[in-house]
């Protein structure tokens, strides 16, 4: 959820200084996406003082131990986001998040070397979150810290983006489709080459050749995805739904960063299109998960 909100935020950012809106929403949607955050925080936590033994099952859950690090990813995206408005909160958000990434990017790299539980059908998208998210790093990172850290944890993401993509798609292809409730997981393959691109034009200050390869890799698989709408419309509400949220709003604001270096006026039209659809449907989640809420739908052991 944090995820998201933080990502609509920045993406409203992105709009408001690239396209000169007369209208400044972002710090709104910053706001509740940091109390979101703060809130979601504190109930996890008080969930690990009271039930460890479920805590520590999940954080040896072959499926469940990959969505840990949206915490830390959620800490870095605040960074990003908050970095317009008070840099020095963002440099300290961004220190916490990215240390915090590393470690749960460590421990859970272990646990795939050493498992003796994972299958084949354990493996989704999600497990692209704990390695891949330390790409986010470099956007505000480069600012704090030497270059150097932050091609470390770019190169650490795209060293094993690839890997994992070849390995879900073998999963897919001939081991059967996702289970309902891990089908929305399927966007979360627009997000890699998506927040690759941004990275990489921060940390080169251009678009090249690579740039467009990584932006078109992005753009392919939401096209792909919206050709397939009508299998995720018919999907019954699962809390999964929220990974429709960050990748869309991750390739909205790739596309903006190809307006500022392009001009052209192909991606204008492009991220338009891509801000109004991730605006339309995390209002959309928020409104559908408070129902579920209300009616004790959540948090329902699977």
């Amino acid at each position: 959820m944090v995820m998201g909100l933080s990502g609509l935020a920045i993406t409203w950012e992105r709009a408001e200084e690239i396209l000169h809106l007369p209208f400044h929403p972002s710090p709104a949607l910053l706001v509740f996406a940091t109390l979101t955050f703060v809130v979601l925080t504190g109930l996890y936590g008080a969930k690990m003082l009271k039930y460890r033994e479920a805590v520590r099952k999940e954080w040896a859950h072959p499926i469940k131990m990959n969505f840990i690090p949206t915490f830390s990813i959620a800490l870095i995206l605040l960074a990003i986001a908050w970095q317009p408005f008070n840099a020095a909160y963002s440099q300290w958000l961004w220190i916490v998040g990215s240390a915090v990434q590393l470690l749960l990017t460590l421990y859970i790299v272990s646990w795939w070397v050493h498992h003796t539980q994972f299958e084949i059908v354990h493996l989704n998208p999600a497990w692209f979150i704990p390695v891949v998210g330390n790409m986010l790093v470099p956007i505000v990172g480069i600012q704090f810290a030497p270059n150097e850290v932050s091609w470390f944890f770019f190169g650490l993401g795209l060293m094993f983006w690839p890997i994992l993509l070849a390995i879900v798609f073998y999963r897919i292809v001939f081991h059967g489709s996702l289970p309902e409730r891990l089908l929305p997981t399927l966007f979360i393959l627009i997000a890699p080459p998506a927040v690759g691109f941004v990275s990489y034009v921060k940390l080169t200050g251009s678009v090249d050749a690579f740039a467009q390869v990584l932006y078109n890799g992005g753009l392919f698989f939401t096209l792909l995805l919206f050709f397939q709408a009508k299998w995720f419309t018919r999907l019954k509400f699962f809390l999964s739904w929220w990974a429709y949220s960050f990748p869309l709003a991750a390739i909205a604001i790739a596309s903006l960063v190809m307006v500022q270096h392009t001009g052209s006026l192909i991606y204008l039209r492009l991220s338009g299109v891509l801000l109004g659809i991730a605006s339309v449907v995390i209002a959309s989640l928020l409104v559908r998960t408070a129902i579920a809420v209300s009616r004790k739908e959540i948090c329902v052991e699977d």
